[in-house]
């Protein structure tokens, strides 16, 4: 019997006018390589989120989708919502 449990990002995903990035990770439990239980846990980041402590392809995506245009477009939504 030889028990293993993987935990790895199995899914980003770009979603949004601001292009919030959706992250998926996914925990196997294997034993003997039949996968006895499968848990996922998300969490989402927007383009003002500190990512230096994500994943190495999270900050990847991150960086390729979250231009100038992007950033300011959000800071200026986030000031219509606080005053209106």
């Amino acid at each position: 019997m030889s028990l293993e449990k993987i935990v790895k990002i199995d899914q980003i995903e770009i979603v949004g006018d601001y292009k919030a990035v959706q992250v998926r990770k996914a925990t196997v439990v294997t034993d003997d390589g039949v996968e006895l239980s499968r848990s996922f846990h998300r969490h989402t980041l927007s383009c003002d989120a500190d990512i230096s402590g994500e994943d190495a392809e999270v900050q990847s995506v991150c960086n390729a989708v979250w231009t100038d245009e992007i950033k300011a477009a959000y800071e200026t939504f986030k000031e219509a919502q606080t005053n209106p």
